[in-house]
């Protein structure tokens, strides 16, 4: 069984309740480290399960179980150049080649500020192309496409 890393962001609890906490890890919830953070509620877990999507299935279940309610998942699905760096294990260098066009063709444009010096880029999307590229393991982007389909359906 594999370990996997996520965050849930979720609200609808007070956390200055005494029993805020314990919600949580009686409603199963005991491989999350919960925090409250500009105004959420956010359980970073290491949830063991076959798949990813079994992960983040059960965790959501046991978020609402204990009375919150998921807002989305995290990592973000918007992504810096130094973002996509950082998660694909490249160097910044080689990915603003790729965005810029110099290396490979076709890939993501940004789907957010597209005329500031800091655009964003749709995680999943990259994801996609640097697999398709062989820069980038498949599980990874699997990952990257689970978690859209989960915030969007969120």
């Amino acid at each position: 069984m594999l370990i996997h890393e996520f965050s849930i962001i979720a609200n609808g609890l007070d956390p200055t309740a005494d029993e805020f906490e314990s919600r949580f890890y009686e409603a199963g919830c005991d491989d999350a480290t919960i925090s409250f953070q500009r105004g959420v509620i956010i359980l970073d877990f290491a949830r063991p399960a076959e798949t990813f999507e079994d992960a983040l299935l059960s965790a959501i279940e046991q978020v609402a179980k204990a009375g919150a309610r998921v807002i989305r998942i995290e990592p973000e699905p918007l992504v810096s150049l130094s973002d996509i760096a950082t998660r694909s294990g490249m160097t910044r260098a080689a990915i603003s080649l790729y965005a810029s066009g110099q290396r490979g063709v076709a890939f993501p444009s940004p789907i957010a500020r597209f005329t500031s010096e800091s655009p964003l880029w749709n995680w999943a999307d990259v994801a996609a192309w640097l697999q398709k590229a062989g820069r980038l393991e498949g599980a990874e982007a699997e990952k990257a496409q689970i978690l859209s389909r989960f915030n969007h359906e969120l």
